[in-house]
Protein backbone atom coordinates (compact mmCIF):
# COMPACT_ATOMS: atom_id res chain seq x y z
CA UNK A 1 0.00 0.00 0.00
CA UNK A 2 1.57 3.68 -1.08
CA UNK A 3 1.52 5.82 1.99
CA UNK A 4 0.87 9.49 1.55
CA UNK A 5 4.44 11.50 2.01
CA UNK A 6 2.54 13.36 5.30
CA UNK A 7 2.69 9.99 7.03
CA UNK A 8 5.87 8.36 5.70
CA UNK A 9 7.93 9.56 8.58
CA UNK A 10 5.48 7.90 10.98
CA UNK A 11 5.34 4.57 8.38
CA UNK A 12 8.91 4.53 8.71
CA UNK A 13 8.67 4.17 12.56
CA UNK A 14 6.35 1.77 12.69
CA UNK A 15 8.58 -0.61 10.24
CA UNK A 16 11.28 -0.12 12.94
CA UNK A 17 8.40 -0.82 15.41
CA UNK A 18 7.97 -4.01 13.58
CA UNK A 19 11.18 -5.45 13.53
CA UNK A 20 11.35 -4.96 17.29
CA UNK A 21 7.87 -6.21 18.10
CA UNK A 22 9.42 -9.62 15.98
CA UNK A 23 12.62 -9.89 18.58
CA UNK A 24 10.53 -9.63 21.35
CA UNK A 25 7.94 -12.16 20.16
CA UNK A 26 10.54 -15.14 19.06
CA UNK A 27 12.57 -14.07 22.32
CA UNK A 28 13.96 -17.11 23.99
CA UNK A 29 16.15 -17.26 26.92
CA UNK A 30 19.46 -16.82 25.20
CA UNK A 31 17.54 -14.01 23.19
CA UNK A 32 15.81 -11.87 25.76
CA UNK A 33 18.16 -9.64 26.88
CA UNK A 34 18.88 -8.80 22.78
CA UNK A 35 15.41 -8.28 22.35
CA UNK A 36 15.07 -6.04 25.74
CA UNK A 37 18.18 -3.60 24.37
CA UNK A 38 16.37 -3.31 20.71
CA UNK A 39 13.38 -2.43 22.51
CA UNK A 40 14.71 -0.06 25.09
CA UNK A 41 16.99 1.84 22.25
CA UNK A 42 14.08 1.94 19.93
CA UNK A 43 11.55 3.09 22.68
CA UNK A 44 14.51 5.95 23.71
CA UNK A 45 15.68 7.52 20.16
CA UNK A 46 12.36 6.89 18.26
CA UNK A 47 9.45 5.48 20.40
CA UNK A 48 8.14 7.86 22.89
CA UNK A 49 8.66 10.52 20.18
CA UNK A 50 6.69 9.14 17.84
CA UNK A 51 3.81 8.54 20.40
CA UNK A 52 3.69 12.16 21.05
CA UNK A 53 3.75 13.04 17.49
CA UNK A 54 0.61 11.52 16.86
CA UNK A 55 -0.77 11.74 19.61
CA UNK A 56 -0.27 15.92 19.86
CA UNK A 57 -0.37 16.23 15.66
CA UNK A 58 -1.80 13.24 13.91
CA UNK A 59 -5.32 12.56 16.42
CA UNK A 60 -5.92 16.09 16.87
CA UNK A 61 -5.78 16.92 12.89
CA UNK A 62 -7.60 13.75 12.14
CA UNK A 63 -10.48 14.52 14.79
CA UNK A 64 -10.99 18.40 13.47
CA UNK A 65 -12.47 16.12 10.50
CA UNK A 66 -14.02 12.67 12.18
CA UNK A 67 -15.94 11.98 15.21
CA UNK A 68 -13.19 12.66 17.70
CA UNK A 69 -14.93 9.42 19.72
CA UNK A 70 -14.02 7.13 16.66
CA UNK A 71 -13.72 3.94 17.91
CA UNK A 72 -10.53 3.02 16.17
CA UNK A 73 -8.70 6.53 17.38
CA UNK A 74 -9.89 5.41 20.91
CA UNK A 75 -8.22 2.06 20.29
CA UNK A 76 -5.23 3.05 19.58
CA UNK A 77 -4.71 5.83 21.63
CA UNK A 78 -5.51 3.10 25.08
CA UNK A 79 -2.48 0.96 22.91
CA UNK A 80 -0.76 3.60 23.42
CA UNK A 81 -1.30 3.74 27.03
CA UNK A 82 -0.89 0.09 27.21
CA UNK A 83 2.30 0.09 25.47
CA UNK A 84 3.91 2.38 27.97
CA UNK A 85 2.71 0.50 31.15
CA UNK A 86 4.41 -2.25 29.91
CA UNK A 87 7.32 -0.71 28.98
CA UNK A 88 7.72 0.75 32.61
CA UNK A 89 6.78 -2.20 33.99
CA UNK A 90 10.46 -3.75 32.54
CA UNK A 91 12.42 -1.40 34.54
CA UNK A 92 11.00 -3.31 37.69
CA UNK A 93 14.19 -5.18 39.14
CA UNK A 94 12.81 -8.47 38.16
CA UNK A 95 13.43 -9.29 35.11
CA UNK A 96 10.64 -9.83 32.45
CA UNK A 97 9.15 -13.04 31.56
CA UNK A 98 9.45 -14.50 27.97
CA UNK A 99 5.51 -14.35 28.13
CA UNK A 100 5.34 -10.43 28.85
CA UNK A 101 8.08 -10.04 26.48
CA UNK A 102 6.11 -11.95 23.97
CA UNK A 103 2.75 -10.39 24.74
CA UNK A 104 4.41 -6.58 24.07
CA UNK A 105 5.73 -7.91 21.01
CA UNK A 106 2.42 -8.89 20.28
CA UNK A 107 0.53 -5.40 21.23
CA UNK A 108 3.02 -3.60 19.45
CA UNK A 109 2.69 -5.52 16.25
CA UNK A 110 -1.07 -5.14 16.36
CA UNK A 111 -1.05 -1.91 16.88
CA UNK A 112 1.34 -0.81 14.29
CA UNK A 113 -0.81 -3.13 11.50
CA UNK A 114 -4.02 -1.62 13.24
CA UNK A 115 -2.55 1.68 12.62
CA UNK A 116 -1.14 1.63 9.13
CA UNK A 117 -4.18 -0.93 7.64
CA UNK A 118 -7.06 1.20 9.24
CA UNK A 119 -6.10 3.89 10.98
CA UNK A 120 -4.03 5.42 8.48
CA UNK A 121 -6.13 5.48 5.00
CA UNK A 122 -9.08 6.65 7.12
CA UNK A 123 -6.98 9.76 7.77
CA UNK A 124 -5.36 9.84 4.31
CA UNK A 125 -8.85 10.13 2.98
CA UNK A 126 -10.46 12.13 5.36
CA UNK A 127 -8.06 15.28 5.69
CA UNK A 128 -8.17 17.92 2.68
CA UNK A 129 -5.02 17.30 0.73
CA UNK A 130 -4.05 21.00 2.36
CA UNK A 131 -4.32 19.60 5.54
CA UNK A 132 -2.67 16.72 4.83
CA UNK A 133 0.05 18.47 3.34
CA UNK A 134 0.13 20.95 6.82
CA UNK A 135 0.29 17.83 8.88
CA UNK A 136 3.08 16.46 7.24
CA UNK A 137 4.84 19.40 7.25
CA UNK A 138 4.83 19.55 10.90
CA UNK A 139 5.64 16.28 11.41
CA UNK A 140 8.82 16.10 9.72
CA UNK A 141 9.53 19.53 11.51
CA UNK A 142 9.30 18.12 14.85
Amino acid sequence: MRRDPALATLSHDHHQALFVSQKLRRAGVETAADALTALRAYWHADGREHFRLEEEELFPAYAAYADPYDPLLARVLCDHIAIRQRIRALDRPDPPSLDALHELGRLIDTHVRSEERELFPRIESTLPERELAALGAALRSA
